[in-house]
């Protein structure tokens, strides 16, 4: 009985694995071509290993309570091959679960597709993809970086075509490639890198990356690189009024600034997926606000539209940043020259007030501090909420997972259903805010949830979403 047993283990396990190999050739061509991202319940698949394509399936029976097998996606992945899109975001697992299981597999899987997607169906042209600049290369600009050349291909829709840096010195490209080549948090880059020295420029699969070397904006004219009606990312964090960042719009070949920090004055500070829609075409300069003011809005927003929020108070506990010393050394703000690697800081964060930029109805009811701990990324936001109405913990979780799900906040918020979650199992999560729905706490009004976000690549996910918006770039996500 028991070899009986394992015999259809090892046969379902080699079926499901032989279905993830035939998958991916399909998905990447989708995704290069057409630029089409193809995933399961908010998983994404592209660029997926066989294992991670199968443990994204699994996640449908946390939503659903039944099994959604490879076998049941793999034919909507084949006719999507097959058809003409336009860029998109196309949920494979969403579609399968309602062809299946709800009554709807009455029509061939092709006539379904067309009759679902028929507002993605393309002629097949394609526009020019958008040019786009990385003003400075430090975490946020080499993630930037990596998400920007992932997205090679025919379908792409913004081009990164320069990095400005400072410098210049012998050796410094190389070390320039070698950063973004390996990351101790991140992982080593997926594909190729090569140093071209005689045209000062990284080639990474198949993208040419200019690197001009600047002290300051003015010093470059982009058009001599061919580079023209740009969007300067600046990611140094120098400038982040109107009138400093507006130095780039002084630049032949930039028509847009996006910086990668909390904007001050009256510039626009958008969370995508709460406030985007504020994006005009006439806006020049903006900001993509904080990597805590992206973790916090989204689920802050959902909170209060559903409940109301009369008050309440976030605390972080951030990881440790480039701001902060190894060892003990001067620092101007307080606490914050005492050792990063060995202490827990505490200080100050303007995200609960910077909530208000982008979702105003929270004006004048947040208060917030932060804890600076020794990890290096992945931080933890706890909201402390004074609610209008009661709930308790397992109303306020099915909400929230309804919500990660369900919503139109579906690419910011994810949700956890696990016991056993710590940091470091969120590096590298492409979604803003990670709700820890075992730690809710709900008594009456009063509710304390957290949030995980990974501060760099959940950060960058968002920045990359403002940028292909202030692009006019307009990915419709399907079903």
């Amino acid at each position: 009985m028991n070899q009986q047993l394992e015999q259809q283990l090892q046969s379902s396990w080699q079926e499901r694995q032989e279905f993830a190999e035939q998958m991916q050739p399909l998905l990447g061509k989708l995704f290069r071509d057409k630029s089409v991202d193809v995933c399961v319940y908010g998983r994404s698949l592209v660029g997926a290993t066989t294992i991670e394509i199968i443990k994204a399936h699994r996640t449908v029976r946390q939503y659903e309570g039944e099994k959604l097998r490879l076998r049941e996606t793999f034919p909507f992945i084949q006719a999507l091959s097959q058809m003409t899109l336009a860029p998109s975001e196309i949920d494979v697992g969403k579609l399968a679960y309602e062809y299946h299981f709800k009554g709807q597999n009455q029509h061939s899987i092709e006539a379904f597709l067309q009759q679902k997607l028929s507002s993605v169906m393309s002629d097949g042209s394609k526009t020019e993809p958008r040019d786009v600049v990385l003003y400075g290369f430090g975490r946020i600009g080499r993630l930037l970086a990596r998400l920007l050349i992932e997205k090679q291909g025919k379908g792409q829709q913004l081009k990164l075509k320069a990095i400005v840096v400072r410098g210049g010195k012998d050796g410094d490209l190389e070390k320039r490639a070698s950063l973004l080549r390996r990351d101790s948090v991140h992982g080593p880059f997926n594909g190729s890198i090569t140093v071209d020295n005689e045209r000062n420029a990284i080639k990474a699969n198949g993208a040419f990356i200019q690197v001009i070397y600047a002290n300051s904006p003015e010093d470059v004219d982009y058009t001599h690189y061919g580079i023209n009606d740009a969007i300067v990312i600046d990611n140094t964090g120098i400038w982040r009024d109107e009138a400093g960042l507006g130095q780039h719009l002084h630049c032949k070949g930039v028509s847009k600034v996006l910086l990668t920090a909390p904007g001050k004055g009256e510039l626009k500070n958008i969370v995508y997926g709460v406030n985007h829609e504020d994006i005009a075409e006439s806006d020049r300069i903006l900001s993509a606000a904080s990597c805590t003011t992206n973790a916090i809005t989204p689920v802050l927003k959902l909170i209060d539209e559903e409940y109301g929020i009369e008050n309440g108070h976030v605390e972080t506990v951030h990881s440790f940043t480039n701001d902060q010393h190894l060892i003990d050394n001067f620092h101007k703000a307080e606490r914050r020259g005492r050792s990063a690697a060995l202490n827990m800081v505490i200080t100050e964060t303007g995200a609960a007030k910077a909530v208000a930029k982008a979702y105003p109805k929270l004006a004048g009811k947040l208060t917030g501090n932060a804890i600076r701990v020794p990890t290096p990324n992945v931080s933890l936001a706890i909201l402390n909420l004074q609610l209008n109405s009661q709930s308790d913990k397992e109303q306020v979780n099915q909400f929230l997972r309804d919500a990660a799900l369900f919503s139109n906040l579906h690419h910011q918020i994810d949700y956890s259903a696990s016991t056993e979650i710590v940091s470091s199992d969120l590096v590298g999560t492409r979604f803003t805010s990670v709700v820890d729905s075992q730690a809710t706490i709900v008594a009456d009004n009063r509710a304390t949830l957290y949030i995980w976000y990974d501060n760099e690549f959940g950060y960058s996910c968002q920045v990359m979403r403002v940028a292909e918006k202030m692009a006019g770039v307009n990915i419709v996500s399907l079903p």
